[in-house]
């Protein structure tokens, strides 16, 4: 039988809660920088960006300017907005809005995937489409830390 419930979910923030985040990510970048790999797929209309979180590890988000699905695989506390946090144990798919900008605190390894539907052909047009703040990705500052996938289809 089907249900219609309403799965928790990241909503946007307001702009106080967006500058708390940016506050904390100007301490956390003084500290020492745990490298993130991150997997990028463009594939059939929709781009996905996989990054895993090592236990212990606190990292923040770029300002993100479009709704996404986020799925999350592990043991950590996402940021929602006004809210104390999502904690999430196990997997969770999550839809998550426009105009937020998260932490997220990993207990356990964790594995984050953020998804849209695109017509970007690269992975740097995929980057530019969900926020202005490409330059500052994790992905942009290694390129070692990459795997791209690129199916033409």
């Amino acid at each position: 039988m089907n249900q219609l419930v309403t799965p928790p979910a990241i909503p946007a923030m307001s702009p106080q809660a967006i500058a708390n985040v940016a506050a904390l990510e100007e301490i956390a970048l003084a500290l020492p920088q745990v490298p993130i790999h991150t997997t990028h797929v463009l594939h059939a209309g929709l781009y996905s960006r996989t990054i895993r979180i090592p236990a212990g590890v606190v990292l923040t988000g770029a300002l993100i300017k479009i709704p996404t699905m986020v799925i999350v695989s592990g043991d950590c506390i996402v940021s929602s907005g006004e809210a104390q946090g999502l904690r999430i144990t196990g997997a969770a798919v999550l839809p998550a809005s426009a105009g937020r900008k998260q932490v997220f605190a990993a207990y356990e390894e964790t594995s984050v995937t953020m998804i849209f539907a695109t017509s970007a052909k690269t992975i740097e047009q995929a980057e530019a489409e969900f926020t202005d703040d490409a330059e500052l990705l994790f992905s942009r500052r290694d390129p070692d830390t990459n795997t791209i996938i690129i199916t033409g289809e």
